[in-house]
């Protein structure tokens, strides 16, 4: 897959602790993210934060380290990623979901793909 120019940013804000069946929420949006072929999802782990209940979530009290703040970022077309929130908007029921306009510089993978030429950035010769 080709991303660059013109996309949109998917970031949504949840705890470290919600769960979708048993199952870590951050997980289970980015395995469906993947299953749906949008072009890329991270999810980063906070050290501190807090959000609309005004608790404040740290790692440097272990009494307060259990629901650290975590950040899924997913980048994709405009049309891709509109598709997408649909299903976000069923799984995320608390957290924050934020979208903007981005512009995709470089997107490409560190290894070339078999066949590929890495002389040519990695497309085939």
């Amino acid at each position: 897959m080709r991303l660059s120019g013109p996309a949109r940013r998917i970031t949504i804000f949840i705890g470290e602790s919600d769960r979708y069946h048993h199952k870590p929420l951050y997980a289970e949006i980015v395995h469906r993210a993947h299953e749906r072929g949008l072009a890329g999802a991270s999810v980063f782990r906070g050290i501190e934060g807090f959000g609309a209940s005004s608790r404040i979530h740290t790692s440097r009290l272990l009494s307060l380290s259990e629901d650290l703040p975590v950040a899924v970022i997913i980048v994709d077309t405009a049309e891709r990623t509109e598709e997408f929130l649909d299903e976000v908007a069923e799984l995320v029921t608390g957290g924050l979901v934020i979208v903007d306009d981005v512009d995709v510089h470089t997107y490409s993978s560190a290894r070339p793909a078999s066949g590929a030429d890495p002389a040519t950035g990695g497309r085939p010769a």
